[in-house]
C-alpha cells in the first residue's frame, strides 16, 4: 500500500550535488570500462580500480581522525562491496565484454525499480508521483533502445538482470545494518570489493600487466578518480541520505550519457525515437526528485 501523497521536496545543496555525480560521472564510466577491457583483464582492473580507491579513501580518513571501524562493521562492509562491487559492478564489466555500452547502462536502468520493491519489504514504498516517475523512466529506457542493438547473448542479458538485483537489494540493506559512518563506509565496501576482485582475477590466472596501453591506462585512472572516490562515494551518501528511488534514479540517466558520450566519441547518430525517450526519462527523473521523502 502506498504512502500518501506528498509535495515537492526541496533538497540541499549536497544531495544535488552527489546527484549530479552519480548522474554524469557514471554515465561515462560505461565507455571508460570499454576502454579498460582493451588491455586488462575483467577481474583485474576493477579489483585495481576498487582497491587503490578504497586504500586511499581509507587512509586520508584516518588521518583526518575518523575512527577505526570495528570488525562487524567491516564484515559488513565487505558483504555490501560484494553485493554493489562485486556482482554489480563486475557482472557489468563481464558483460560489457559481448554488450555495448549503452545498452548495459540501459539493463542497469532497472535499478530504481528492484530497489523501490526491496524497501517495499521494508515498508518503505515510493510515493504516488515516484511510481508515476518510475515507470515513466523505465517506458523512457525502453523506447531509447527500440533501435538499438538487442543481439546480446543471453549470458550477458543474465550478468545485466543480476548487475540490477544485486545492486539494489544491497543499496537497500546497506541502510538496516551497522556500516562505518559516512566516508568510510564508501572506503570499507571499496577495499573489501577491490580484495575479493584480485582473489578471483588471482586464482583464475588473469595477467597481472599494469600498463597495456595508454588508452586502457587511462580508462582506469579515470574510474578510480572519478568513477570510484568521487561517485562511488556520492552514492553512498545518497543512500544514507535519501529514498531508495532517489538514491537509485541515477540508472534513468547514465544511460542518456552513455548514449551521448557514444555519439560524440564513436560517432554515433540520433533517432527520433531517441529524442523521444530522452524526454521521457528526464521528465521521470523530474518526478522521483522533486517527490523524494526524507530518509
Amino acid at each position: 500500500m502506498s504512502s500518501p501523497a506528498v509535495g515537492p521536496v526541496k533538497l540541499p545543496l549536497l544531495v544535488l550535488l552527489a546527484l549530479a555525480a552519480v548522474y554524469l560521472i557514471w554515465g561515462s564510466t560505461y565507455l571508460a570500462i570499454r576502454f579498460a577491457l582493451h588491455g586488462y583483464p575483467p577481474l583485474f582492473f576493477p579489483g585495481l580500480r576498487f582497491s587503490i580507491a578504497g586504500v586511499a579513501l581509507y587512509a586520508f580518513l584516518r588521518l583526518r581522525g575518523y575512527p577505526r571501524p570495528t570488525l562487524k562493521q567491516w564484515g559488513n562492509a565487505a558483504l555490501i562491496g560484494i553485493l554493489l562491487l562485486n556482482l554489480g559492478n563486475g557482472a557489468v564489466v563481464l558483460a560489457e565484454r559481448n554488450v555495448g555500452s549503452a545498452l548495459a547502462a540501459t539493463a542497469v536502468a532497472t535499478v530504481p525499480i528492484w530497489a523501490s520493491l526491496f524497501a517495499g519489504f521494508w515498508g518503505v514504498w515510493p510515493q504516488r508521483m515516484q511510481w508515476l516517475g518510475l515507470i515513466v523512466g523505465f517506458v523512457g529506457i525502453v523506447v531509447l533502445n527500440l533501435g538499438g542493438d538487442f543481439a546480446a547473448n543471453p549470458v550477458s542479458a543474465a550478468l545485466l538482470i543480476l548487475a540490477s538485483l544485486s545492486w539494489a537489494f544491497g543499496s537497500v540493506l546497506s541502510r538496516r545494518i551497522d556500516l562505518p559512518k559516512g566516508l568510510m563506509s564508501s572506503a570499507c565496501q571499496m577495499i573489501g570489493g577491490g580484495a575479493v576482485f584480485l582473489l578471483g582475477s588471482a586464482a583464475i590466472g588473469e595477467s597481472w600487466q599494469l600498463f597495456p596501453n595508454p588508452q586502457a591506462v587511462g580508462a582506469v585512472l579515470y574510474l578510480i578518480l572519478f568513477g570510484s572516490l568521487f561517485a562511488f562515494t556520492a552514492y553512498i551518501y545518497l543512500v544514507q541520505s535519501v529514498s531508495p528511488a532517489l538514491a537509485t534514479s541515477y540508472a534513468y540517466v547514465n544511460p542518456v550519457v552513455a548514449l551521448a558520450l557514444g555519439a560524440t566519441l564513436g560517432s554515433e547518430h540520433f533517432v527520433i525515437t531517441e529524442f523521444i525517450a530522452i524526454g521521457m526519462v528526464l521528465i521521470g527523473v523530474v518526478l522521483i526528485v522533486r517527490y523524494n521523502r526524507p530518509a
